[in-house]
């Protein structure tokens, strides 16, 4: 974990948000999250406001063999940038995933306003699909499917999140 010495305040949230996120703390992720925020990567290219929260819910609620490191965390022209890696199995498959992303973040008012993970949607393919990842991939049809079974899980889990809080109040 990066040390919190010299940290901006903007920078202090992205720290914040990726050590809850290495204790899988869905909760604090999404309080780190303006209303009006907006996030993109290359699986989620276009979430806005709770939609991000949900996702991350939905993301670390399913996590098998989860680790996470962060470091690098700076500021360059007005945005936070931090290097972090994900190790984890994805349950599809049960193949082992090393992610390695680049996030950048533009913080308003102590809150992250715009959030951007950039990987190598290929590389994530091919490790957690192995040979077929490998050979389809790279494959604008194979990315656009995989996008579309990630918007379509994370409304089934937005639904059911919904379906559990009415039966609670």
């Amino acid at each position: 974990m990066p040390k919190t010495d010299n940290l901006t305040a903007e920078e202090a949230v992205a720290h914040k948000f990726y050590s809850a996120f290495q204790n899988m703390e869905a909760e604090t992720m999404a309080s780190c999250y303006d209303s009006e925020a907006h996030f993109t990567d290359p699986v989620f290219p276009q979430l806005r406001g709770n939609e991000i929260g949900d996702m991350w819910r939905m993301l670390v609620s399913q996590a098998k063999n989860f680790s996470l490191e962060f470091k690098n965390i700076r500021t360059e022209n007005g945005i936070v940038r931090v290097d972090w890696e994900a190790k984890y199995t994805f349950s599809q498959t049960n193949r082992l995933v090393h992610n390695i992303i680049q996030a950048e973040m533009t913080i308003k008012d102590g809150k992250i306003f715009l959030h951007r993970d950039r990987f190598d949607l290929w590389r994530w393919f091919r490790q957690a699909m192995g040979l077929k990842g490998l050979f389809v991939g790279w494959l604008p049809f194979a990315q656009k499917a995989l996008r579309e079974t990630a918007a379509r899980n994370l409304r089934l889990f937005r639904i059911e999140m919904k379906k559990n809080s009415k039966k609670k109040g």
